[in-house]
């Protein structure tokens, strides 16, 4: 049965308990036609669950990867011979592996290992994470109301793959600025690319936007470039996934191929993505990985195989998107434009 759009969804991500507790995931390779919350209580499954998109997005990563480091360390710390350091180190090794491209898991990872060395307690890393999940939340908060002037009465917005509530802990990335601009009387449509080959623009986007009570309509992926050509797009919103020191920014897979479009009509093309996103160790994009999945996901569409038998695909999850291509990134400490590294770096002097 398919989700009641007025029916609030549960929070994407949760922790219940104090350090005993268990991590709580809403399964969004379910969503929107079945609505399952998965217990997360050991180390395997909360990898696993990262690996399978259970949870995605992100922000919304790199908060379940800080609290499953608290159920990692947890199980392991009584039978590890070294130190509690170690054991956070090995844990959150195996976290951050398990996504390469989203540098919001590293950064995340990365804090955890520090508030360990302060702090040798479960109880240090669980209010660490509780403080990531919190930031986030913020952040998102904070981009919405920067971006939200950016969307003028009567637009036609165009958003690629999920980048709202159930990829972060807050309103999202590139839906908190519509969801701002909505809240603020501002009347607009949005067309959401479905996203192949999971679908994340069609299962989650739209069900997002219609519960918001904000006009959408699903479009192919291949439909949007010559949508933006014909002048039936004023603007076009994304996430990011890592954004390199000069701006160059990996998102979803086909990415870039709306960024030309725009680019060869003048339509303004926006990143929205959070401090934490940005990796300054970077110089540019050729350095940012790029994940490959499973084949098998373009050969098959719920469970069911559409090409035939011996069919090989590939399946990189990501694009990189150069900065000239990009007419602003919205963060939640400003507005970076024009998108190169000496504004990135005077914009984020203040968040970090």
């Amino acid at each position: 049965m398919a989700t009641p759009l007025h029916a609030p969804l549960p929070p994407t991500l949760a922790w219940e308990g104090d350090v005993e507790g268990r991590l709580l995931l809403l399964d969004q390779t379910l969503l929107p036609h079945e609505v399952k919350v998965v217990a997360v209580r050991d180390l395997a499954t909360a990898v696993d669950a990262i690996r399978r998109l259970v949870v995605r997005g992100a922000p919304a990563i790199g908060v379940a990867a800080a609290y499953a480091t608290v159920l990692g360390v947890r199980n392991l710390a009584p039978s590890c011979p070294t130190s509690f350091d170690d054991a956070v180190a090995q844990v959150t090794a195996q976290l951050e592996a398990s996504r390469p491209t989203a540098v919001n898991l590293a950064w995340a990872m990365a804090r955890m290992r520090r508030r360990a060395r302060a702090e040798s307690s479960l109880e240090a890393l669980l209010a660490e994470a509780r403080a990531i999940h919190a930031e986030d939340a913020e952040y998102c908060r904070r981009m919405g109301l920067h971006g939200a002037p950016l969307v003028h009465q009567g637009a036609r917005v165009l958003t690629h793959c999920n980048a709202g509530r159930l990829a972060t802990a807050g309103d999202g990335t590139a839906l908190s600025v519509l969801f701002a601009a909505w809240r603020a009387g501002t009347r607009f449509t949005v067309l959401a690319d479905e996203t192949r080959p999971l679908l994340q623009g069609s299962r989650l986007t739209a069900l997002e936007l219609a519960a918001e009570g904000i006009p959408v309509e699903v479009v192919c992926d291949s439909a949007a470039p010559g949508l933006i050509a014909r002048g039936e797009v004023d603007m076009v919103f994304t996430g990011a996934d890592r954004i390199a020191a000069n701006g160059d920014a990996a998102n979803k897979v086909g990415t870039y191929g709306l960024a030309l479009a725009c680019a060869a009509r003048g339509i303004p093309f926006h990143v929205v993505a959070p401090s934490s996103t940005f990796d300054l160790t970077l110089p540019d994009g050729r350095a940012i990985p790029i994940e490959e999945r499973d084949g098998n996901e373009v050969l098959e569409l719920h469970g069911i195989r559409i090409a035939a038998a011996g069919i090989r695909a590939r399946n990189p999850a990501f694009d990189v998107t150069p900065a000239h291509l990009i007419r602003s990134i919205v963060t939640d400490a400003g507005i970076v434009q024009p998108v190169d590294a000496a504004t990135i770096k005077k914009v984020l002097a203040g968040s970090r």
